[in-house]
């Protein structure tokens, strides 16, 4: 199976970077894709490196309004108000039969965002400043039924508010001469969230009132075992329990994927899981040992891997 011809460059978390030298976009909540065209051919690639073109047929065609390119931007499925849901793109993600593949593009179609060069003419562009990209990339003229190359905008506030307005996730920063940096969670890239969420990976839940009271989640540490990062009993409906336990209940495990003891009302009468499932979580601030204060499920991202979880993803 083909792999992606690099992996992607990585943004890390932090404040609204300020000056002449920043670039703004709005943050597109979708799944990341490169897309890889030349020969009349386009193969599209997960941030995993997997191959998708499967799952997208209606991207197709953008191979007929360019060759020899390699793109990266963000898969997102528009609701009516022009908004990404995250709900209906999982739908899609995943889809590796054409057939089905076909009918659900025919009934809930994406829009790839293009927001970076990497490849063209034969000529890779990694190494060039993110202006210089930028400016051929949209040189590219690519705008069809079902992709586009959204604006940058020089005004970090603006776009920061009209990301709010908009219903969007945030906004990225990118610094303008920096190089595009493949696999590396870089400072010259900044996604600025107007809400605080982050990615953790599930190790094991408590019962309560209904089967999952509380999944508890950490981040792998350098050991591989999870660093506890506390208990998420909130945002739990019945639909999403019941997904979760048809994930969670093959992957039980005997064993506790945590370093270190968890506190005694956490631990009592846990279950304990293979740590091979990520979500993400929506709360309010940290403590200082790191626990998260007042978190709800927001979704799972089974387009993110275990390995890819960080205190800054």
């Amino acid at each position: 199976m083909p792999r992606a011809p690099v992996k992607p460059m990585l943004a890390s978390v932090g404040d609204l970077p300020a000056g002449s030298e920043w670039g703004y976009e709005f943050k597109w909540d979708g799944v990341r894709a490169l897309a890889d065209i030349g020969g009349a051919t386009i193969r599209l690639y997960a941030r995993s490196g997997a191959e998708i073109t499967i799952a997208y047929p209606e991207l197709a065609a953008l191979r007929e309004q360019v060759d020899d390119v390699l793109l990266d931007g963000e898969v997102v499925v528009l609701s009516g108000g022009g908004v990404p849901s995250f709900t209906a793109l999982a739908e899609r993600m995943h889809v590796r039969e054409k057939g089905k593949a076909a009918r659900l593009a025919a009934a809930m179609p994406v829009t790839y965002m293009i927001f970076d060069l990497l490849r063209w003419r034969g000529e890779s562009l990694t190494g060039r400043p993110y202006r210089e990209r930028r400016d051929l990339l949209d040189g590219l003229d690519l705008n069809g039924p079902n992709w586009a190359v959204p604006p940058v905008f020089s005004d970090g506030p603006a776009t920061y508010e009209a990301a709010g307005e908009h219903g969007l996730e945030g906004v990225m920063a990118k610094r303008l001469d920096s190089a595009y940096r493949p696999g590396v969670r870089s400072p010259d890239w900044v996604k600025i969230k107007l809400e605080v969420t982050g990615d953790f990976v599930v190790g094991g839940w408590r019962p309560g009132a209904r089967r999952i009271g509380g999944l508890l989640v950490g981040v792998p540490g350098p050991d591989g075992r999870l660093v506890y990062r506390g208990r998420v009993g909130g945002g739990i409906g019945a639909a999403t329990e019941r997904e979760l336990l048809g994930i969670l209940e093959p992957l039980r495990s005997e064993t506790s994927p945590f370093r270190g003891k968890l506190p005694v009302t956490d631990a009592r009468g846990a279950i304990w899981v293979r740590p091979e499932t990520v979500i993400e979580v929506k709360y309010g601030q940290r403590t200082p040992d790191g626990r998260l204060r007042f978190p709800r499920l927001r979704r799972l991202r089974p387009d993110k891997a275990v390995e890819d979880v960080t205190d800054d993803s």
